[in-house]
């Protein structure tokens, strides 16, 4: 049986098939309050390579903007439009990182993604036309390995079991793999076998180009996260009811 898991979106597609996201009820963005903002994408990185990484804040009329330049080529934000989903919704929320290989390419598809969905182009034209860019190769993967830090304690996306969106921790990397497929690397993931997603397996984003191979961290890792990270989690809670751990309807 082909399944479906959300991970980094979470994710659209592992196998090739489409997730059908639930629909939301308000697509504005909210903007949240650029401190708030800053620590839950930097939360996304390793402890000690957060002070040297650069910030976007989204500005929800224009797009991303640079908040803070950093020196080490990683670069954080926290992604409310998933292209892939053919559909605005306001309660998007994944923190996430990029090294600076991702940042030259995979970051600036989210990066458009956000200024096209501000100066008000729809998300069936929107899908359509990130995925002409990468077809007519104004998008590029990234010309060497590398890697997405996505360890935050909790992110809202398209998820397991129902592959509706959910407020959910799981803190993961992501190691760039265009092209390749789980059959390449003989991985079998199956949201209904635990056990099958903890070691390696692809995850394509509703493009071949954007797939990426998965490595969950481990349950004593997530554990000190969760529990290092707690004034956030509170925080994010205080400010909007949705990102809330124990709020999982929508």
């Amino acid at each position: 049986m082909k399944i479906t898991l959300a991970l980094p979106i979470i994710a659209i597609s592992l196998i090739g098939i489409s997730a059908r996201p639930g629909q939301a009820t308000e697509t504005t963005i909210e903007q949240m309050p650029a401190r708030l903002e800053t620590q839950f994408a930097l939360s996304a990185l390793p402890p000690a390579l957060r002070d040297q990484a650069s910030v976007y804040l989204l500005d929800a009329r224009k797009g991303y903007q640079l908040s803070r330049q950093g020196a080490s080529g990683v670069t954080c934000l926290v992604e409310r439009t998933v292209w892939e989903l053919a559909d605005f919704r306001n309660d998007i929320y994944i923190p996430l990182c990029y090294d600076a290989a991702g940042t030259r390419t995979y970051l600036k598809v989210i990066m458009d993604t956000a200024t096209l969905r501000a100066q008000g182009m729809n998300p069936a034209a929107l899908k359509a036309e990130i995925e002409n860019r990468y077809n007519n190769q104004t998008y590029k993967v990234p010309d060497k390995s590398g890697l997405s830090y996505m360890v935050a304690p909790v992110m809202r996306t398209v998820g397991p079991p129902d592959m509706k969106v959910h407020t959910m921790p799981m803190p993961h990397v992501m190691f760039y793999a265009p092209n390749i497929t789980n059959e390449d690397i003989g991985a079998v993931p199956n949201l209904s076998i635990h056990s099958s997603l903890l070691y390696p397996f692809i995850d394509k984003q509703g493009i071949a180009e954007q797939s990426y191979m998965i490595q969950l961290i481990g349950e004593a890792e997530k554990a000190k996260i969760m529990a290092d990270e707690k004034t956030l989690l509170d925080d994010l809670c205080t400010y909007r009811d949705v990102l809330c751990l124990l709020h999982t309807e929508h």
